[in-house]
């Protein structure tokens, strides 16, 4: 059964859009030779913003029904782990590529955060903001 989108849902959804630009945007301006300061602020301030959005409205209600609900919690555990690893490495890459000067490092970083992003964000779309849809719902 699929549930109809509830306004959260549809909010971090669209915030998934404006990271991906923001991701978009940063490629652009790492494959620059200019130097424009801090170039990964925009992307990480949204990035944590969303990150605080979904830790504060989405896993809250998630944890709740999942007392109930084995199957969701061994789901939340996985995406827990999960992003236990995506926060440890966008963490060092925000710390280590503040200042934009290791340009190759800086490069291959981003690729990898871009991937896993993407992985992430595709997995939240299609498990995970789907579940609390339904148990928004009930």
């Amino acid at each position: 059964m699929v549930a109809p989108l509830s306004p959260l849902v549809i909010d971090l959804k669209r915030e998934h859009a404006d990271i991906i630009q923001a991701m978009a945007e940063l490629r652009v301006k790492i494959a620059s030779p200019d130097d424009h300061g801090d170039i990964l602020a925009p992307a990480r301030d949204l990035l944590l913003a969303h990150l605080k959005k979904e830790d504060d409205q989405l896993y809250g209600v998630l944890f709740a029904k999942a007392q109930h609900d084995p199957h969701l919690a061994r789901t939340l555990e996985d995406f827990a782990k999960d992003m236990q690893q995506i926060s440890a490495f966008a963490i060092n890459f925000f710390t280590v590529h503040r200042d934009g000067t290791r340009k190759r490092e800086l490069s291959h970083d981003f690729s990898k955060l871009i991937s896993l992003l993407g992985d992430r964000i595709l997995r939240e779309e299609i498990v995970l903001y789907p579940a609390y849809d339904l148990a928004v719902q009930r």
